[in-house]
């Protein structure tokens, strides 16, 4: 049985707190040993692409002190697992974390490619009778290089009519964080939900709760037919409430 530690971003608690429950469902599916600590806080990834190196470095610290090291940590992020695994070594190489920054980079996974490349499960038994566009993160290709694992999860879900895109758009959400890019950032957003609706989608998987956050936003606002849902959400869709 893999004993697995679960990260769940600030984002994610706050305003999604039913992904962090079906994260844990998936893994608990999955045969893991699960654990939480509810004292852990964000990476710090905000702040470093803000430039604030120093004030990142010190809430990473704590990031990296959050977890036990047992075993993995896994997390329905991409953006954080980027960070520890990119990012950190600009705050942590040659630092009294060092080994430790070290040590939870090779433990932290994205949990899809957790379930595919370690765990080795694809089917865990989800309905989900919708059409929906698959949106892939920019994270995917920066920092984390994952291949076709969520896609490979997502094709084992029934009743899913997966539509293949045809755009590798960004949905532009690392701008929103900047005021100056606000514009384009809402632009590119606006272009993907588009697409999807040209596509005769019901909803948007987003394999990372900045996208998500980003094109749920738009859709509210312009009041449109779509959805926007995280993947983890459909790969627990259809459970027995048990």
């Amino acid at each position: 049985m893999h004993k697995v530690e679960l990260s769940i971003p600030g984002v994610i608690d706050q305003f999604y707190p039913q992904t962090a429950f079906n994260t844990l469902r998936l893994l608990e599916r999955a045969g893991c040993e699960v654990s939480y600590n509810p004292q852990q806080t964000t990476c710090g990834i905000d702040l470093y692409e803000a430039g604030y190196w120093e004030e990142a470095k010190e809430v990473g610290s704590k990031y990296l002190h959050d977890f036990e090291g047992i075993d993995y940590i896994v997390s329905p992020s991409l953006t954080e697992v980027g960070m520890v695994r990119d990012g950190f070594n600009d705050l942590f190489t040659n630092s009294t974390d060092h080994n430790k920054c070290r040590q939870m980079q090779r433990n932290i996974f994205e949990i899809t490619d957790f379930l595919v490349n370690v765990v080795r499960k694809e089917y865990f038994g989800a309905e989900f009778v919708s059409s929906a566009v698959f949106h892939s993160a920019c994270a995917r290709w920066n920092g984390y290089q994952l291949q076709d694992e969520a896609l490979r999860l997502l094709n084992q879900v029934g009743g899913l009519d997966l539509i293949v895109s045809d755009s590798d758009h960004t949905c532009k959400i690392g701008k929103a964080t900047k005021a100056e890019y606000v514009p384009l950032s809402v632009s590119w957003g606006s272009a993907v939900v588009q697409h999807a609706l040209d596509k005769k989608a019901d909803y948007i998987i987003c394999q990372d709760h900045t996208c998500l956050m980003h094109l749920q936003a738009i859709i509210e606002k312009q009041g449109l037919p779509i959805q926007a849902i995280h993947l983890v959400d459909v790969l627990t869709a259809g459970w027995p409430n048990i």
